[in-house]
């Protein structure tokens, strides 16, 4: 069994009943069993500033599948909930978006999967709620609260737990 760890992303719809589905469908379509989940955090928009807000969290599981099978049901999962990456526009509006950022400690470079993911030290709207979950997890030879310690998190807000008053 490995253990993955996943950001998720959205600023479309209902993005957060969006995630609460598109974790249990993930779960599902992965063989995995959720270890832990963050908080949603809402996060300005990161590349395409021209948009709405987004909507990050990140979760941790346990799967037998490898990597890139792995990846093959994030998106699978993605499609599922409206994602269209042919017809969609880099770091542009999306309904979902399930990026996988480590798998245990693998390192892998292939052309369509890098791990640790290549651009998640560098972007606290994936670093705020994975060090929620993984403070300590080495995203190569960098802890992930150091990472976080070193980015600004200006506009990152920590939304309520659905169904807190």
């Amino acid at each position: 069994m490995a253990i993955a760890y996943i950001a998720l992303g959205g600023n479309v719809g209902d993005v957060r009943e969006t995630f609460r589905q598109a974790i249990a469908a993930l779960c599902a379509q992965a063989r995995a069993g959720l270890l832990a989940r963050s908080s949603d955090y809402r996060t300005p928009p990161w590349g395409d500033t021209a948009q709405a807000d987004f909507i990050n969290a990140c979760i941790a599981v346990t799967t037998e599948l490898a990597p890139h099978a792995l990846l093959a049901a994030l998106q699978t999962v993605e499609r599922r909930f409206g994602r269209d990456r042919a017809r969609e526009h880099r770091y542009g509006p999306r309904t979902l978006d399930l990026d996988l950022i480590a798998y245990d400690d693998m390192r892998l470079d292939t052309p369509d999967l890098t791990l640790p993911h290549p651009g998640a030290l560098a972007r606290a709207f994936v670093l705020v709620p994975l060090a929620e979950i993984a403070p300590g997890l080495m995203l190569g030879d960098t802890r992930v609260d150091a990472a976080l310690a070193r980015l600004p998190t200006t506009g990152i807000s920590r939304l309520p737990d659905p169904g807190a008053d």
